[in-house]
C-alpha cells in the first residue's frame, strides 16, 4: 500500500487545520474576524479602555497575558472607550477565594452611583454577598434577577467563560457554555424586581441605552483575558 501523500495535499491539510484551530489567548480566529468580533484586550496594553469619570487610574496591571485587578489598593473602574447598543460580549475570568468583581453594561457616566446593569462575578460560597441571596451571586443581574441555580460555576482560581448578549430588549447571561439568565427590558418581571432592588430610586436605571462596558473594581484579585465583543445588527 502506498501511504505517500503529495506535498501539496499535505500543505492543504495544514492550512485547513490552522484555519479551524482555536485562537491563542487574546487573539481572534479568522472565523471570528469574519463574524465581526472585535478584540478588546490585546494581552499587552489597556488600549480601548479608560477609567470611569472622575476616577484616577490605578488598581490594574497587565501580567502574563491577563488583565489583573490588584487587591487592596486604590483602584478605579475601567470602561470601554466605545459605546455599544446590541452586542455579544465575551470574556474569560477567574477570581480569588472570597473575591468579588463584575462586568457592567448599558453604562453611563451621568449616573455614577448606579452606572449600569451588572453581571455579577463572585465566590458565591466565600463572599458575604453570596449569602444575601441568589440575585447577588455569580451570573445574576446584580440585586435584581438571580441566575439558574444549576449554573456551571467553577471554583475560585479556575477560569470561567462568560457572555452577555443584548438584542433589542432581550438580554442573556451565559456561563461556561450554559445560558443561565434571560430577561426582557421593560417587562413586568423586571419592573417588579427593580422595585425591590437597591436601584429602585435611581432614575433611568433598568432602561436600555447605548452605553459603555465596565470592569468593576472591588478590592479583590480578579483576572481577565480573551475580552471581545461583536456588535449585532
Amino acid at each position: 500500500m502506498n501511504l505517500r501523500i503529495p506535498i501539496f495535499a499535505f500543505l492543504q491539510v495544514i492550512v485547513l487545520f490552522a484555519g479551524t484551530a482555536a485562537a491563542a489567548d487574546n487573539t481572534l480566529t479568522t472565523a471570528e474576524k469574519a463574524a465581526g468580533w472585535e478584540l478588546l484586550f490585546d494581552g499587552k496594553t489597556l488600549k480601548g479602555w479608560r477609567t470611569y469619570v472622575g476616577k484616577s487610574p490605578g488598581g490594574w496591571e497587565v501580567v502574563d497575558g491577563t488583565l489583573h485587578a490588584i487587591a487592596k489598593v486604590k483602584g478605579a473602574e475601567l470602561i470601554t472607550e466605545k459605546r455599544y447598543d446590541d452586542f455579544e460580549f465575551s470574556w474569560d475570568w477567574k477570581i480569588s477565594v472570597g473575591g468579588n468583581n463584575g462586568v457592567k453594561y448599558f453604562v453611563t457616566e451621568a449616573r455614577p452611583k448606579s452606572p449600569g446593569h451588572e453581571y455579577q462575578m463572585l465566590d458565591d460560597a466565600g463572599h458575604p454577598d453570596g449569602k444575601k441571596g441568589a440575585n447577588r451571586q455569580t451570573g445574576a443581574f446584580y440585586d435584581v434577577l438571580p441566575p439558574d441555580p444549576h449554573k456551571p460555576l467553577r471554583q475560585p482560581g479556575e477560569w470561567n467563560h462568560s457572555r452577555i448578549i443584548v438584542k433589542g430588549n432581550a438580554v442573556e447571561h451565559w456561563l461556561n457554555g450554559a445560558r443561565i439568565l434571560t430577561y426582557e427590558i421593560g417587562s413586568a418581571r423586571v419592573k417588579a424586581a427593580l422595585a425591590r432592588s437597591k436601584f429602585k430610586d435611581e432614575p433611568g436605571f433598568g432602561e436600555k441605552i447605548a452605553g459603555h462596558l465596565m470592569l468593576t473594581y472591588h478590592q479583590d484579585d480578579c483576572w481577565f483575558r480573551n475580552i471581545k465583543i461583536r456588535p449585532l445588527k
